[in-house]
């Protein structure tokens, strides 16, 4: 599991956006988007590079936690 620090979160679209993003590249991967403390838990085969790119993709900022 790898935890990301998200900025930028607010409401269910963003939960959406960032899920889609990352089984874009992943459809196996789990999402877990905590909106309140800003923070995303991924399940995945990708990278911590890749999920971080998916993520900012979708006009958040990113980082490890």
């Amino acid at each position: 599991m790898q935890i990301f620090k998200v900025s930028g979160m607010s409401c269910g679209h963003c939960v959406r956006a960032i899920g889609e993003a990352i089984r874009a590249l992943d459809a196996a991967a789990e999402v877990q988007v905590n909106l309140a403390g800003g923070e995303v838990r991924v399940a995945s085969r990708l990278s911590q590079e890749q999920l971080l790119a998916a993520i900012r993709q979708e006009g958040y900022q990113a980082q490890p936690a």
